[in-house]
């Protein structure tokens, strides 16, 4: 599972989140491993039963007030309670509000990093979410093209010359999409597998015998997508005589990408081929299954039960005879 240091929260700059350290140094070494969010809530009165570990933790208005409630000496016992269950990621109040010398000298005592921002605990906790799940998401990058054919993210690999970049511009030319060519940058998200383009070489292609050429600029934007979930990918191979392919498609393949396995189907490249006519199908046959039809199997079915009749209907032949 992917974590990132507590320290990154403070060095983010994308995100807006306004964060100064108060006390802990020590714990910006801690690490989170998940982007969810928690207030303690009820945990600062004993009930810790729900408080999960490895999760930033958000003092708002609530839980300060309570705090404040409470005799310094039953600060002190309440946090060191709560801090001393588990191993906490961190500790942020909100909306600048000051923080009680109990709070920081038991954050400072368990190792804990204890940040601020002014942000209104709503507004932090969406922003920090945010912040996460792009910093936790599981990414690659992948030597390819990637392609929107019909509304499926078609993803084709092969060696180099194969003719993937080829096969693409066919495929623009008849109205599909480019969302990457060469460079396909792949990250992972609720257990979905999405690409996009290398921001260096975003909307252009290599065709070797005329170069780079940018897709944007020749068909305009509706021939580019920025990025596209990839719901299926296409490895090309060179045509080999001696090499069985397969010819029914019952059984599924698949090719795992940041650790989701997309369906992979393996097509042999040959001259006379019309290979943008057999992704189109292939977008197609997909489409189909997401639906719940798979023409490969309900075809192996429908044979096996023919078979099985004609047995039949031979054998009760035999035993008129």
């Amino acid at each position: 599972m992917k974590s990132i240091r507590i320290s990154q929260l403070l060095e983010d700059e994308g995100h807006d989140l306004r964060l100064t350290l108060m006390a802990g140094a020590q714990g910006l070494k801690r690490t989170v491993d998940s982007s969810r969010i928690q207030k303690p809530g009820l945990a600062l009165a004993g009930f810790t039963e729900h408080l999960h570990p490895h999760r930033v933790q958000v003092f708002g208005n609530t839980e300060i007030s309570y705090l404040a409630t409470l005799p310094e000496e039953g600060q002190r016992a309440s946090l060191a309670k709560l801090f001393g269950e588990e191993d906490l990621a961190c500790v942020v109040v909100t909306k600048a509000l000051d923080a009680p010398k109990a709070l920081v000298d038991a954050c400072e005592a368990a190792g804990l990093s204890l940040m601020k921002t002014p942000l209104l605990s709503s507004e932090f906790i969406q922003r920090v979410q945010m912040f996460l799940e792009d910093a936790l998401t599981e990414s690659s990058s992948l030597h390819g093209v990637l392609m929107d054919v019909f509304g499926v993210g078609i993803l084709l690999l092969g060696k180099s010359g194969i003719g993937k970049s080829e096969i693409a511009l066919d495929l623009v030319m008849r109205g599909h999409r480019l969302v990457a060519d060469d460079i396909v940058d792949v990250t992972r998200r609720k257990g979905a597998v999405y690409g996009a383009g290398n921001p260096v070489i975003k909307h252009h292609m290599e065709i070797r015998g005329l170069g780079i050429i940018n897709i944007k600029d020749l068909f305009g934007v509706s021939a580019v997508r920025e990025q596209k979930k990839i719901e299926l990918v296409i490895e090309l191979q060179e045509w080999d005589p001696h090499q069985e392919y397969d010819r029914l498609g019952v059984e599924d393949k698949h090719l795992q990408i940041v650790g989701v396995d997309i369906p992979l189907s393996v097509v042999p490249v040959r001259p006379g081929r019309n290979m943008a006519t057999i992704v189109e199908v292939a977008a197609r046959n997909q489409l189909l299954k997401l639906q719940g039809h798979h023409s490969a199997r309900e075809f192996a079915e429908r044979l096996n039960r023919a078979i099985a009749q004609g047995a039949m209907r031979r054998n009760l032949g035999e035993e008129v005879e």
